[in-house]
């Protein structure tokens, strides 16, 4: 196998982490007020005690971002990960339509590999392991008539964290971390040496980000004074509640 060029990871990283900065901007400058409250639990923020609009209007905005730039830096990551399995064992994302799932396939060592590419370790509950478990048994059902003499091996790779017990009853090997980026490159320090170029125009990125995040949590301030507080100032908790919870239209509750 050829060793990883560390300068191809950083061309990649360069060339596509813009990608990630350019996605995150435009979410931030699309979002609307209601769109924001209706995703967020307004019991929890009133059981905090928050009175102001300022605060409540911060709070539920950075909550909805981080889980959107979570899956917006998952999917560049694990571009990042399929390049760099590409470049050493020639790894390709298969079709969607064919392997439900399915973000890698590689061989290696007279194996075939098979991976679902996750953020980090704690990504899914019982019901979404079991269907990455039914994606794998269809994934090899598939590739057992191309490949009858060839082990298959199923993987879930998580960019960061660690499982200090990565083979699972069900089948499967979750590698985490160092012993994913060390699996799909053949180089155990990969994963501390692609942080550095993650950081390719960083502070410009972010800048432009704080000045549209500024300009947002204004604008949302005095959206939702004039819509959820009432004349005294009090925030109008239960409007709230009605815009997230009630019902719309008639039904007889069984």
């Amino acid at each position: 196998m050829p060793a990883l060029n560390m300068n191809d990871v950083v061309w990649y990283v360069e060339n596509n982490i813009g990608t990630f900065h350019t996605k995150r901007l435009e979410k931030l400058n699309t979002l609307k007020l209601e769109e924001v409250l209706f995703r967020k639990n307004p019991y929890l923020f009133k059981a905090k005690n928050v009175l102001t609009s300022e605060v409540l209007v911060r709070s539920i905005l950075d909550a909805f971002l981080s889980s959107q730039e979570e899956t917006l830096f998952g999917d560049f990551l694990e571009g990042l990960a399929v390049f760099v399995c590409g470049k050493v064992y020639g790894g390709i994302k298969p079709s969607q339509n064919q392997f439900t799932g399915i973000d890698l396939i590689f061989q290696n060592d007279g194996k075939l590999f098979i991976v679902e590419i996750k953020s980090g370790p704690h990504w899914g509950n019982a019901s979404q392991i079991a269907k990455m478990i039914q994606n794998f048994e269809a994934a090899k059902q598939t590739l057992r008539a191309e490949y009858p003499d060839t082990e298959i091996v199923a993987v879930n790779g998580c960019s960061y964290g660690r499982d200090n017990k990565p083979a699972k009853k069900a089948g499967y090997w979750k590698l985490c971390g160092q012993d994913f980026w060390s699996f799909i490159s053949g180089n155990d320090e990969l994963y501390t040496e692609i942080i550095e170029p993650l950081g390719h125009q960083a502070v410009q990125k972010n800048e432009e980000f704080v000045e549209a995040y500024a300009q947002i949590v204004n604008k949302f301030t005095y959206e939702f004074t004039g819509l959820y507080c009432a004349s005294d100032g009090t925030i109008d908790w239960a409007r709230i509640v009605r815009l997230t919870s009630q019902r719309r239209g008639s039904f007889r509750v069984l």
